[in-house]
Parts: C-alpha cells; structure tokens; sequence
C-alpha cells in the first residue's frame, strides 16, 4: 500500500504560479492530486494550462489573497473548481521586503504582515471550516522559514511573520487534531527563487557565507520541496501534527 498516493484528493496551492509553490503543486499532482492554484499573479492561468496539457489535473484562481473583501469568495471558487470539496490546502504565498530596522517603513511591515501571517490564518480557518462541515481529515501545510528559528538580518517584518507562521501552526494543531485535521508547517532553508536573487549574487559576500554552512552545500529548489509537502499531504503523516519541519540541507544544525 502507498501511502504516498494523493489519488482522487483535492488541493488548494497559494501562490503557486512560480517558485516553491509552484513546485509543491507540482508534486501534489504528481502524486495524483488534483490542485487549484490561487494566486494574484495572471501567469498562473499559463501554469495551470501548462499543468493541464501535461496529464496533471490543475485550475486556477487569480485573486489577491490579502484583501478580506475578496478572499471569502475565491477560496469558495478554487473548492468549487475542484468538485466541492477540499482536502488539502498548502499556504506557500508569500512576500518579502528588506530594509535596515530603523529605517523599515510601516506600510511595507503591514503588507509584509497581511500577507504573510493574517491572510495564511485567514485561509486556514476557511479551510478548517471546510473540513469539519464536511466531517472529514483535513490536511493544512502553511510555508513558515528558517527564520521562523532565527532573527535574520534587515527583515523584520519577514522574520516576525515566520515566526508567527509556526505559532499559528502549533496553536490550529492544539485546537484541530482531534478532530481529524493535520497542521503542519514546511520550514524551507535557503531557496535558488525569485525572492533570494539578491542573496544568489555571487558577488554579495553573503552567499558564500550561507552556501558554507549549509552542509549539502547547495541551495534548495522547489523540487526538493516536493517529497515534504507530498508526505505532509498524505496518509504517511497522519500522526504528524503541529511539527515545523525544515527543508534546509542541514543548515540549521551546522
């Protein structure tokens, strides 16, 4: 028996038009799962076409996440593109700004907050709620950081909400596990996406600093996100509840 098998269950993906989303969509699919991405970014209507002509069965919802007008009735949308129900929801959108602390503005430490924190609560209550009015398991993977463990450096709004990401996780674990519903939390280390480009110059002297401690020697992927988020996702962990697990080449214990 593969307990592996995401066969005949529905996913949710945030912020899955690219990076370590997009790779963990990918390997929902993978796995059998059929996934909505939403996303405010209009290139994941691409993906999802793209997803679609390569066998994986993918829909999207283009939709910013953080405005509590609007997320109500795109979450409802994304569940009903997968036939009305919803069995796993992956929290992976994200932002990021950097500034030295007494300069960081406030506005940008709001938005990095709203998106990063209270709209992840957010969606994991309406995905809690779905998963007890349908009476069955629940599994909610929220994307929280090595700096969910350490302060990092001009990012405070950054290392606040990944802080928060693993309280949330642990605090929904406390109130859910009983009734069926997983709540876990990926901890990627440092990622070659998007949102490190100014960390992968080779130039910056803190990328052979960083590439140093990490034992494999080598910065992640989203492909190396895929075999987490696809065990988290299934019936393997289902005694696996309120855990932070990193992905982080043994950064964290070197």
């Amino acid at each position: 028996m593969n307990l592996n098998n995401l066969a005949g269950k529905t996913a949710i993906v945030t912020g899955a038009a690219q990076g370590l989303g997009y790779g963990m969509a990918e390997g929902l699919m993978e796995a059998g799962a059929s996934v909505c991405i939403m996303d405010i970014n209009p290139k994941a209507i691409e993906v999802a076409k793209e997803f679609c002509k390569n066998g994986f069965k993918c829909s999207c919802v283009i939709s910013d996440l953080g405005n509590d007008a609007t997320r109500e009735d795109a979450f409802n949308k994304a569940v009903n593109n997968l036939g009305g129900t919803l069995d796993i929801i992956v929290n992976a959108a994200g932002v990021q700004r950097r500034y030295p602390s007494d300069e960081f503005p406030l506005h940008e430490w709001d938005f990095v907050m709203n998106i990063n924190l209270r709209t992840v609560f957010a969606l994991c209550q309406l995905a809690g709620r779905k998963f007890l009015q349908q009476n069955s398991k629940g599994k909610i993977i929220n994307i929280a950081s090595m700096l969910s463990f350490f302060g990092g450096y001009t990012v405070p709004a950054y290392a606040a909400s990944k802080g928060g990401i693993a309280q949330l996780t642990k605090a929904l674990c406390n109130e859910w596990a009983d009734k069926g519903i997983n709540v876990n939390a990926l901890a990627p280390g440092y990622m070659a996406t998007e949102m490190n480009t100014a960390l992968l110059d080779p130039n910056n002297p803190r990328y052979e600093s960083i590439t140093n401690r990490i034992p494999s020697k080598k910065w992640g992927t989203g492909e190396d996100m895929k075999g987490p988020v696809v065990w988290l996702a299934s019936d393997a962990s289902d005694y696996v509840n309120g855990a932070i697990i990193p992905v982080d080449g043994g950064y964290l214990v070197r």
